[in-house]
């Protein structure tokens, strides 16, 4: 440990929802130090399952706050009983999930405030109004509806309230002992923030609760320096008197820093669920998605797309027509043609988030509706169906494939080869695989180095480009354009087809 204990660099920290993690990263941008703490297992004082409290309603999901507090403590005398050298860490930067911070505190799983939702939207002229205004509709979740209903269900606690933050610049706040501001990137996804002014919306404030502006702060962009640590940190655990402090962002943001995207980039997560990150210079906010202010550049920004039926969806139809085997499934993919000589697939065996619909639906070449198609044309049609989807709502976000756009692709289905030949084929753009384990320590980390070296003055990608590389995994096949030139269009009708159908509007 002697060793690796005298290499300068950076912290990057994760407070997420089951634990605490940190990494450090070397000079050379290399890892070389990780630990964790997880809230059931090594803090079962709270209570939590899962990191969180599920209350009685199943929509009001919490999470102690002092367990937060309490996490950051023992993971710090973890590293100092390893040998950790605090001495030699030049700045620390770190993510968190969105929420309020009060003593039992809200947190991404909640859905308690559809109420709050319909009047912030109303309040400023509908959804899509409140989209092109803040980057997305209202969303449960999202900070401004979880302060709207304190206010209005414990107004008394809510006048008490110093202070609003985050779980990312709450986090910050430990180190430096002060209040610290919320940044560009996490603040845009409060449904308070005008994305393009980078300021508060006081239309948004006004609606949601009184004096809420003084309670949050300015915010600032996401690579500033928002001071040192405190001197707690340097006396307990010699962090030296220097070491500054970046603002801390939300999770995703961090992890797109951790993926390196730059513009005109695309990652895909293929996991669970599916996640699309996308980097944007001009973004069209929706009704669906999210678009947020780009973690890593204030000028441009970043898209979010989550999308339900990701792996349980291939594992089933890996099931029903591979017979369980995966060899099977991508021999099914390598025997049929780009394009599936027309046949396309939706498969939601759960209520998808984009769009919304829920079963399964199959159209031949001549858009007629059938019940089922042969093994291998299913296996091709779930699979190009799910890239074509992202790849079309992507699309609805501002986004255009560019001559140097790149996927980066993670999660388990990011090992399957013959999967990342679909999704370079649909996208006409090469894939890459990237290894993100703890992306958004990592991330973070990186966003250190580059609040370090001047921030918006410094070129991301300057900071980064010593990094280890991903690895090219698939590009695009002959003809790929060609045979997805009809289909894509072909594929969003369908699907307006199938939400009207689902909606009982279709004449």
């Amino acid at each position: 440990m002697a060793g690796r204990a005298a290499r300068r660099g950076c912290l990057g920290w994760d407070f997420s929802t089951q634990q605490v993690k940190v990494v450090a990263v070397d000079t050379e941008l290399n890892v070389f130090y990780e630990d964790s703490v997880h809230f059931d297992r090594d803090l079962p004082a709270f209570g939590t399952q899962g990191g969180v409290h599920v209350h009685k309603d199943k929509l009001t999901v919490t999470s102690p706050v002092l367990m937060w507090v309490q996490a950051l403590d023992l993971i710090l005398e973890k590293m100092k009983a390893s040998g950790f050298d605090f001495s030699q860490v030049l700045a620390l930067s770190g993510a968190g999930q969105d929420c309020f911070s009060i003593s039992d505190c809200p947190v991404w799983m909640d859905s308690s405030t559809t109420t709050q939702c319909r009047q912030l939207e109303a309040a400023v002229g509908g959804a899509l109004a409140l989209s092109r205004l803040t980057g997305s509709r209202a969303y449960e979740r999202f900070t401004g509806n979880q302060i709207a209903k304190i206010h209005q269900q414990n107004p008394e606690a809510y006048s008490h309230t110093e202070r609003v933050t985050l779980v990312s610049n709450f986090a910050a706040s430990l180190f430096l002992g002060s209040y610290c501001p919320i940044d560009y990137s996490d603040g845009s996804g409060m449904n308070l923030l005008q994305i393009q002014d980078k300021v508060w919306s006081q239309a948004c404030l006004r609606a949601c609760a009184p004096h809420l502006e003084e309670k949050l702060g300015p915010p600032v962009p996401s690579c500033s320096v928002v001071g040192a640590v405190s001197s707690y940190y340097v006396q307990r655990y010699g962090f030296p008197v220097g070491c500054k402090v970046v603002a801390f962002t939300g999770d995703n943001p961090a992890s797109l820093a951790a993926m390196r995207l730059e513009e005109g980039d695309i990652a895909v997560s293929l996991g669970t669920s599916d996640t699309l990150f996308l980097w944007l210079q001009e973004p069209t906010p929706a009704l669906e998605g999210h678009i947020f202010c780009n973690p890593v550049d204030p000028q441009h920004y970043m898209a979010l797309l989550c999308f339900k039926n990701g792996s349980l969806m291939r594992e089933k139809i890996r099931d029903e027509c591979a017979s369980g085997s995966w060899r099977e499934f991508s021999k099914a993919l390598r025997s049929t043609e780009m394009g599936n000589s027309g046949s396309v697939g939706f498969y939601f065996d759960v209520m998808e988030i984009t769009p919304e619909i829920c079963g399964r639906h199959r159209f031949n070449a001549g858009n007629a509706e059938v019940s089922a198609f042969p093994g291998d044309v299913e296996i091709r049609a779930l699979i190009e169906g799910q890239f074509m989807a992202k790849r079309i709502h992507a699309e609805g976000l501002g986004y255009r494939v560019m001559p140097k756009t790149k996927i980066l692709a993670t999660g388990g289905a990011s090992h399957n080869k013959d999967i990342l030949q679909v999704l370079a084929d649909v996208f006409g753009a090469p894939v890459y695989v990237t290894d993100t384990a703890n992306s958004a320590c990592v991330g973070s980390a990186y966003r250190a180095f580059h609040g370090l070296a001047g921030g918006t003055g410094m070129a991301f990608s300057d900071i980064v480009k010593i990094a280890p590389n991903p690895k090219l995994a698939a590009t695009p096949s002959p003809g790929a354009s060609q045979a997805y030139e009809a289909l894509l269009p072909r594929y969003a009708e369908l699907e307006r087809r199938i939400l009207s159908q689902a909606l009982g509007t279709l004449e």
